[in-house]
């Protein structure tokens, strides 16, 4: 067998000397790199307090704006109610058709002004989760009491489904009826015939499907991705006829997630819409706790 070579003193000096080199490199390359990384750690931590001061102006900047519109659209309102109600006098077809238009784009614009107002609380950690129990047949018949005078004006049916065997839920039911208020609206304003079907239904043992089932135009399938996003709308004729705030779908979103939930979608062109929400039976407490 082959005896290893034995290194001369001035080769193990050498090779130490060397080694020695290589590991001071190394350390130098790590002290570099991790003066790159402490570097690196300091701009994500300056450009993520930049990042929550812009969305706290942002917050703010909604909040102010939305009450500041508040007072005027209100007086808009009020004047436009007396002038419907011709308590100055008679008022000719022409005119009477002017007050309406009046009175809708200000109610778009109230309704523009609350989603708004919504939006920024949420973003700002500001909406309050107030769960309770309560029955469904109760949340369907007010909602369908809200939305009876504008059914009535139209050729579109406004049926729901009675949640035969369904619990009683434990949630925040005014959130719950603004979600569906949404759906509904959305459906209602997309579908000139046909129907707007609403309907409850377990989904496997906790969770409840509440939905919303139209016969409108539908929305394409690469599009049903962006519809819960703030400021989203469909291109459609009907779309640009019926312009909207592009935030309803987007507070839906929020205020699913603030429920321990989550939204949905399912639509093609020309056959029709349904819109969904699933949450729990009953809230959990952290997130209420959350809020």
């Amino acid at each position: 067998m082959a005896e290893s070579p034995t290194l001369s003193n001035a080769e193990q000096s050498a090779l130490i000397a060397q080694l020695q080199s290589e590991t001071a490199a190394l350390r130098e390359e790590l002290d570099e790199t991790n003066q790159g990384v402490l570097a690196l750690y300091a701009e994500l931590d300056t450009q993520a307090e930049q990042l929550r001061q812009a969305s706290d102006l942002k917050s703010r900047f909604l909040s102010y704006m939305s009450h500041e519109f508040r007072t005027p659209l209100g007086s808009i309102l009020s004047i436009n109610s007396l002038l419907a109600d011709e308590l100055d006098g008679p008022l000719s077809p022409e005119q009477h058709k002017q007050v309406a238009f009046v009175s809708s784009a200000a109610r778009e614009l109230s309704d523009m002004v609350d989603d708004l107002l919504d939006l920024a609380k949420i973003e700002a950690g500001r909406i309050t989760i107030s769960p309770a129990w309560f029955d469904m047949f109760d949340l369907f018949a007010a909602l369908r009491g809200m939305f009876r005078p504008i059914v009535d004006a139209t050729a579109v049916d406004l049926i729901f489904e009675e949640p035969v065997g369904l619990p009683r839920l434990y949630t925040d039911d005014k959130k719950l009826a603004q979600i569906l208020r949404n759906f509904i609206s959305n459906s209602l304003k997309f579908t000139t015939r046909g129907e707007v079907r609403v309907s409850a239904r377990l989904e496997g043992q906790d969770k409840v499907r509440f939905a919303v089932s139209d016969t409108g135009i539908g929305i394409a399938a690469e599009l049903h991705g962006t519809l819960f996003e703030d400021f989203s709308q469909v291109d459609s004729p009907l779309q640009k006829r019926l312009r909207g705030t592009g935030l309803g779908l987007s507070l839906c979103k929020r205020f699913a997630e603030l429920l321990g939930g989550e939204v949905g979608v399912e639509s093609a062109p020309g056959v029709g819409s349904t819109f969904f929400v699933i949450i729990p039976l009953a809230i959990a407490l952290e997130n209420v706790d959350e809020t």
